[in-house]
């Protein structure tokens, strides 16, 4: 059983990157009411930053796991079973690049609303500084 990377620190660190880490990270965002835009692109970065990790696990794994004699690791981590697994990563990378992409439309639609105000707000002021739009000194004391 030792011969197994079921011990192995990569193993641990797999179960702490791919439930552990996701599942506090989920608890955390439902659990307050009001995130700023700021943490949520933290989250998504990190669920991103933690698909790469994962994956690099399962593939440290998937080779110490071909020089295991243990059979059951040859078969979680050393067949097409193991395809599965790189799912969960993939899933996780999935939803951190939608919060990216959440966060930058949002951006994007504040920043284009900010602009479109500032052009109306030139434009009125233009027009009412040359005399265009607006009373005159004479016209008000008619």
């Amino acid at each position: 059983m030792l011969d197994s990377v079921f011990v192995d620190v990569e193993f641990f660190l797999l179960m702490l990157f791919s439930i552990v880490l996701p599942v506090g990270m989920y608890g955390c965002m439902m659990w307050r009411r009001a995130i700023s835009r700021k943490t949520v692109l933290l989250f998504g970065f990190m669920l991103v930053a933690k698909a790469g990790v994962t994956i690099f696990l399962l593939q440290r794994l998937a080779e110490m796991a071909k020089v295991s004699p243990s059979l059951l690791d040859n078969i979680i981590f050393a067949s097409q079973f193991s395809v599965v697994l790189y799912f969960v990563p993939m899933l996780f990378a999935g939803i951190g690049v939608n919060m990216l992409s959440q966060v930058l439309m949002s951006h994007l639609a504040d920043a284009e609303r900010r602009f479109d105000r500032e052009c109306t707000e030139n434009i009125f002021t233009m027009r009412t500084t040359e005399g265009g739009v607006g009373l005159d000194v004479g016209d008000q004391a008619e």
